[in-house]
């Protein structure tokens, strides 16, 4: 399921010109062909790995102190950025907490404003983590790539069809620079996803009848307007709420669940139709995204995922994902399987903590010289999860082909400069935003023409 090609030792190559270093396979790789050593890069072994951190809210410093909890040689965070001097201080504050001797960000490679993924890419690191809001990753990713660096991006890689297009040419781009590119779906890193989606994917149920996913949950933050507060720092600090920087909540959390069936179904659905809307969460320091969607995704086989998210309070939460078979039925999430009578037949007890393993299995990979591509899945998934919201905020019915296809780009990230320029969607005079409608309103819809 992670494709993986041979890949050389810079440091030994250059250092004793030796041949390329062989590469450990992990099962199930797709192999592509080997490099010249002119195009071989880095296999690390027992040298530091220097990262730099790119966007430090607290999933980029989680990654950060998870990179450098990894048990696989030494790592070293060397240089951080982000378009906040607070968040960076904070990130640098709890990474100096759990790492102290791996932390040597001095002030010169601390960088500040929509630029500093540029200088942290400039400064000397092997591996750049990408965990800005997703609206930037595909920016971020083409930059990191042209730089020559390794890379570990967070999920979703996009906000929309363009910004797709854009990380599955820097994935190929990456891959012809053999280049790592590993996508935060931890899931695909857990044993006991593994475990199980080997048992179904060899038969243990039989057939794939229907697929259910689910993110069911309460939401998230909201961070009040401050006075003096430009539209473009109101929107930064609560990129949540807008699409342009989050992509709604159906593609920044969702993912993970549409991720694991398109896993399971070796493939990516080929039309959508759902429905949505914003219940309760429809004020104005609710940005533009809905609390709920419900969509019905159809494979290319004619099998369905019938996949739910909601953000409303006090109501009954589900974050899980499960198939039925012709010959039972499985909890994904939970690594059980039931034949047709109920029994338990299977029950995965390895290990969880995808967001650590995610790390340890992309350095021992590094330092093996085995080179992981995730760009395409990470592409394609994050694809699935806009197709349900174009889904949702229009009403019709969507083919795979036109979605990832579309030229609707929600902003121009590339231009940015500053937080005194206006926002790439802007209140209207009520203070409201600008909220898609299905049906009769789809086409002044956003995202979608």
């Amino acid at each position: 399921m992670i494709k993986k090609n041979n890949q050389s030792s810079r440091r030994e190559f250059i250092g004793n010109g030796t041949k390329l270093a062989a590469a450990g396979v992990a099962a199930g790789a797709v192999l592509t062909p080997k490099l010249s050593v002119a195009r071989s890069a880095h296999a690390f072994g027992s040298d530091t790995i220097k990262i730099g951190l790119v966007g430090c809210g607290g999933r980029g410093t989680g990654a950060a102190v998870q990179a450098m909890n990894t048990k696989s040689g030494n790592v070293e965070l060397t240089a951080m950025g982000d378009a906040f001097d607070n968040r960076l201080q904070s990130a640098l504050k709890t990474c100096k907490k759990n790492h102290k001797e791996k932390v040597r960000v001095n002030k010169d490679n601390q960088f500040v404003g929509f630029d500093a993924y540029k200088q942290v890419l400039d400064s000397d690191i092997d591996m750049v983590l990408l965990a800005t809001p997703p609206g930037f990753r595909p920016l971020h990713l083409e930059a990191a790539i042209d730089a020559g660096k390794h890379v570990f991006m967070e999920k979703p890689v996009a906000v929309d069809a363009p910004g797709v297009r854009r990380v599955l040419a820097a994935g190929e781009k990456a891959r012809e620079k053999n280049l790592a590119i590993a996508v935060g779906l931890q899931r695909r890193h857990e044993r006991a996803y593994r475990e199980t989606i080997d048992q179904l994917q060899n038969g243990a149920i039989g057939d794939f009848v229907l697929n259910r996913a689910y993110w069911n949950g309460g939401g998230v933050w909201v961070r009040p307007r401050e006075d003096g507060q430009s539209e473009m720092e109101y929107q930064m600090r609560n990129w949540y709420y807008f699409n342009w920087l989050c992509g709604d909540h159906i593609v920044e959390q969702h993912i993970h669940n549409l991720d694991v069936i398109n896993w399971l179904m070796d493939g990516y659905p080929v039309s959508a139709q759902g429905q949505g809307g914003r219940l309760v969460r429809n004020g104005k320091d609710h940005g533009q995204i809905y609390d709920h969607h419900l969509i019905e995704f159809t494979y290319e086989n004619g099998t369905k995922l019938f996949s739910q998210c909601r953000h409303i309070r006090e109501c009954y939460n589900n974050v899980s994902e499960h198939v039925h078979g012709t010959k039972g039925y499985c909890d994904i999430s939970g690594a059980k399987i039931y034949d047709t009578d109920g029994q338990q037949i299977f029950h995965s007890k390895a290990g969880r903590g995808g967001h650590q393993q995610e790390h340890h299995d992309l350095f021992q990979d590094l330092r093996d010289g085995v080179i992981p591509n995730e760009a395409e899945y990470g592409a394609k998934s994050t694809m699935t999860a806009i197709f349900g919201r174009l889904a949702s905020y229009t009403g019709k019915m969507l083919k795979w082909e036109d979605a990832i296809n579309s030229n609707v780009s929600l902003a121009n990230v590339d231009e940015m400069v500053t937080m005194k320029e206006d926002a790439p969607v802007m209140p209207k005079a009520d203070g409201t935003y600008p909220v898609p409608m299905p049906g009769a309103g789809a086409k002044e819809s956003i995202d979608w023409k």
